[in-house]
């Protein structure tokens, strides 16, 4: 369910994004009348859309273990945005309406890219486990069996030392892929302490 969830909170977040940014292109083009009529028509999907982005967005926070300084700043960004956008498209004020467009996009790029500016330095020097803890307890959890948005049971794993190199370096389905951001040595690292600390535990 969380994996659905997950994938559903992406989609809803791609749909709002995108109905904003259009509305955003047609109010600084001075498009009054076809904004109006897009406004007019998809005013429904909308609610829909928005309705959804928070719920699923709600759901996965419940399936954190803890909710850190970053996600309390995307929050942040996200409920400032949307009475800015309320009132520069009711009122067509264009820096409302723009500010609030870059907020949504700051929101959902900028805590991902401070989280990995702040832990990236720190993880060349870092074991597997505290690698493993940093990137990877937050849906595995500690002793790997959490399971958040849709996160395998580690403790329970039959794979090979060779299929977990290969899914924490290219990931699969919503678990990021970590070629770029762990050296070769990092990520044999984390297997070999998954094979030796949680699997069948």
């Amino acid at each position: 369910m969380a994996t659905g969830m997950l994938h559903t909170h992406y989609l809803m977040v791609v749909l709002f994004t995108l109905i904003y940014l259009i509305k955003t292109i047609l109010l600084l083009s001075d498009k009054d009348e076809l904004l109006e009529k897009f406004k007019a028509k998809t005013k429904i999907i909308e609610m829909v859309v928005s309705f959804g982005f928070l719920a699923t967005g709600i759901f996965l926070m419940t399936q954190l273990p803890s909710i850190n300084m970053f996600t309390i700043i995307k929050l942040g960004l996200v409920f400032v945005s949307i009475p800015l956008a309320v009132i520069g498209f009711k009122k067509k004020n264009k820096v409302l309406a723009s500010l609030s467009f870059f907020l949504i996009i700051a929101s959902f790029g900028l805590a991902h890219k401070a989280k990995d500016a702040k832990t990236g330095d720190k993880t060349t020097a870092m074991n597997g486990k505290e690698i493993y803890e940093q990137k990877c307890s937050t849906c595995h959890g500690g002793d790997g069996k959490l399971g958040m948005a849709g996160a395998k049971d580690l403790s329970a794993t039959v794979l090979e030392h060779s299929a977990i190199l290969e899914i924490i370096t290219n990931g699969k389905n919503s678990m990021a892929a970590y070629k770029t951001t762990l050296s070769a040595e990092q990520i044999e690292s984390v297997a070999s302490y998954i094979e030796s600390d949680l699997k069948g535990k």
